[in-house]
C-alpha cells in the first residue's frame, strides 16, 4: 500500500498511480482543478507525467463560485 497526504488527510492506494489517473478515480474533471504535488503547484500538461508514491503530499483545490 501506498500512503499520501490529499488535503491534510491520509489517502492510500493499491499501487502507484499517476495524477491525472487519480484525479478521475475521485470523479474529479481535471480541466478544473488545480493541484500542489510536494509542494509545487502543477500545470495541467504535467498532470499525466506525475506518479504518485509513497508519501507525496497533495493539495487539490476546485474553484467555487458565488457571491
Amino acid at each position: 500500500m501506498i500512503t499520501l497526504t490529499v488535503n491534510g488527510k491520509p489517502r492510500e492506494l493499491k499501487q502507484p498511480t499517476t495524477l491525472l489517473q487519480f484525479l478521475k478515480d475521485l470523479g474529479i474533471d481535471s480541466k478544473f482543478v488545480a493541484v500542489a504535488y510536494n509542494g509545487t503547484v502543477l500545470q495541467k500538461d504535467e498532470f499525466p507525467n506525475v506518479t504518485l508514491g509513497q508519501g507525496d503530499v497533495l493539495e487539490v483545490v476546485r474553484p467555487v463560485g458565488g457571491g
